[in-house]
């Protein structure tokens, strides 16, 4: 039966509803297995969205990895806090000033256990700054990390974000966006870096500012429940409250056909944005995905479509 013209353009409408769903519509989310790649669970998982302080995975991910491309020590790298912070408005927990100094490790700490936009900012001053002087550039130092951020999203495939900042607030002309899909990429590269890892897995840690020390807590509930090592925090108005989570479990032991035994690592991540009982609703979709997970491997872990089973995330 052919299709009629009124019924083509309300299926690219409701096409569109799907790609593009508005700022308050419902939650995305997705639940895949790390090791695998193997997606259990997923809904409005490639809409695009803001992701709030999610943006600083990638922020903790570059600096990260920019310390051990350089051999830095971030916790003997001090930072000044820049002038460009005054524009950013909103809490100032620690109380940073233009011109105070943190070390960088201690300013990570504030940015992926407290979500403190102001210590995010001076991580990426400070290294957007590295990284103009050794490529004998004079760019913004900020811009000249969130380059790097975006150089990472093309490396991992995440075609469908924007960062623009590398805090995650909505500012004008910074109003960045991504997907649960793309953010679960990010999720998984970031918990394969052992020194990101070492920091999100933190539930609390005590920092050092102007010779006062601070205790940060970290904004996710769920770490130091069972397996559960991160990983960040995100909540503003336009994007809602959002949560990434990464949660290990022993590796399942097997025997192979030749007689030898093998160990299968287990490692499952979930991605929720615009939730408004974030915590709760991750426990529910981790316990999905385990259950489906267990379901799968038992069944011989066939896979009938790689294209929409499986998240593809490079290794390097």
């Amino acid at each position: 039966m052919a299709i009629s013209n009124l019924a083509k353009q309300l299926l690219s409408l409701w096409i569109i509803s799907l790609i593009y769903l508005p700022l308050g519509a419902q939650e995305s989310f997705m639940v895949v297995e790390a090791h695998s790649g193997k997606i259990f669970a997923a809904q409005n998982s490639t809409v695009k969205r803001p992701v709030a302080s999610l943006t600083k995975i990638c922020t903790g991910v570059i600096a990260t990895d920019w310390a051990l491309a350089t051999k830095q020590d971030l916790k003997k790298v001090m930072a000044t806090v820049p002038d460009s912070v005054t524009r950013l408005g909103g809490a100032n927990p620690l109380n940073l000033q233009p011109g105070q100094q943190i070390s960088l490790s201690d300013a990570l700490y504030a940015a992926l256990l407290g979500s403190d936009n102001i210590a995010a900012m001076t991580v990426a001053d400070h290294i957007g700054r590295d990284i103009n002087n050794r490529r004998g550039k004079n760019d913004d130092p900020v811009w000249a990390f969130v380059k790097e951020m975006h150089e990472l999203c093309r490396v991992l495939g995440m075609r469908n974000t924007r960062f623009l900042n590398p805090h995650g607030l909505e500012l004008p002309k910074q109003q960045g966006f991504s997907t649960a899909a793309d953010m679960a990429k990010l999720a998984i590269y970031a918990m394969r870096r052992p020194a990101f890892a070492f920091f999100v897995r933190q539930k609390s840690r005590t920092i050092s500012v102007a010779g006062r020390s601070y205790v940060i807590n970290n904004t996710n509930q769920l770490v130091g429940e069972q397996g559960i090592l991160g990983i960040k925090t995100g909540q503003t108005a336009p994007a809602g409250p959002c949560l990434a989570t990464s949660m290990d479990k022993d590796p399942v032991i097997r025997a192979k056909v030749d007689g030898t035994k093998g160990a299968t690592p287990r490692r499952m991540v979930v991605v929720l944005l615009n939730s408004p009982d974030r915590f709760e609703r991750t426990r529910s979709l981790l316990q999905t995905g385990w259950s489906q997970y267990d379901n799968w491997l038992d069944a011989g872990a066939l896979v009938q479509d790689r294209n929409r089973e499986i998240l593809p995330v490079p290794k390097f």
